[in-house]
């Protein structure tokens, strides 16, 4: 008899197994459903220039701004396509104790300043109070659309590319800690400045990844691009690895940890780099457009740091120091969870 499962992700070899037996594709679809791939991909014609993307996400472990937690992830999956976001709806799950107008104009007020500084329009979706719920569900869904020769796939990483990671982590997780247990934390002593600029990490350095990705296709000859979430940055490289069947060999001691996430991570016994991790970029691409997009960042003011490379061999990564290599392992219940 199968054991009830846990909260977290599905086991990377169960959702791989469901989705080889029950997807349904036809031959508009460019890219369908697979692991590391978070946007679909569908031609709309032979005659059209462009690519629609669709991706769909849910918000699930916060609800403070969780209007803009779901635009913004939505944006990114299609953002790592090279694409623009366009549309977005949102379905909406309010719990019975707790919900009134006053929180639903908030959410929406919420969803609409989200769009409007991306540049997205807010269509449509649904919304309802639902039994047995005790928080928000927001799961959001967005359209956008890239030049046929433009497209970025997951799976393009190549032997020989570079892996990057813009930015740090965990810029979504520090957030997460700092507004569902800010209370506890004053508490505890920790000053009010540190827990103000945790809180505000989904706006600066912000969660979103569209202005990174803008760059990297603006200044470099992208293979793949991938924004790791849930299960954090060890995930997010898993998941390029299966997707481009390669194998990725990663230093991890190189890997930009925000100081205010050292700290907090380290209150809840957290490990950042397995911790939700919306906000971080991964890229892989050749060496030799690396100097132009270093440039490009610089003048940005975004960090970027060189942490990996992709090799030929199955598909798995490993965390290599000096000469030893260990093989990393999916994270099937992110860190985040140990402080709900």
């Amino acid at each position: 008899m199968d054991q009830s499962m846990k909260s977290g992700k599905l086991p990377t070899d169960l959702l791989d197994k469901v989705l080889k037996r029950y997807s349904i594709v036809d031959p508009t679809v460019i890219i369908g459903p697979k692991i590391g791939e978070d946007a679909a991909v569908i031609n709309p014609g032979k005659e059209m220039t462009h690519y629609w993307v669709v991706t769909s996400d849910p918000i699930t472990f916060t609800t403070e701004e969780i209007g803009y937690y779901g635009v913004v992830v939505n944006i990114n999956d299609i953002a790592t396509r090279g694409a623009t976001p366009k549309y977005f709806l949102a379905t909406l799950l309010f719990p019975e104790e707790g919900s009134d107008q006053k929180l639903i104009h908030k959410v929406f007020r919420q969803i609409h300043n989200a769009c409007r500084r991306f540049k997205v329009s807010f269509i449509g979706g649904h919304t309802e109070i639902t039994p047995g719920l005790d928080r928000i569900i927001l799961s959001g869904h967005m359209i956008g659309e890239v030049k046929k020769e433009n497209l970025v796939k997951t799976s393009g990483a190549r032997a020989g590319d570079l892996l990057l990671m813009v930015k740090g982590v965990c810029i979504e997780g520090t957030s997460i800690i700092a507004r569902e247990k800010g209370k506890e934390l004053l508490a505890k002593g920790f000053h009010p400045s540190l827990i103000k600029r945790a809180k505000s990490f989904i706006f600066n350095p912000g969660i979103d990844v569209l202005k990174a990705t803008q760059i990297a296709c603006r200044y470099a000859s992208v293979h793949s691009m991938h924004d790791p979430t849930e299960g954090g940055l060890i995930n997010g490289i898993i998941e390029m690895a299966i997707a481009s069947g390669k194998e990725f060999e990663v230093e991890l001691e190189k890997v930009f940890i925000y100081e205010e996430s050292r700290i907090l991570c380290g209150e809840f016994s957290i490990d950042p780099l397995r911790t939700i991790a919306s906000g971080s970029l991964l890229l892989a691409l050749s060496p030799e457009d690396l100097p132009a997009l270093q440039k490009a960042f610089q003048r940005a003011s975004i960090p970027i740091r060189v942490i990996g490379r992709v090799k030929r061999g199955p598909a798995r990564a490993f965390a290599v120091e000096g000469k030893k290599k260990k093989e990393l392992k999916p994270v099937s219940r992110d860190e985040i969870l140990k402080i709900f």
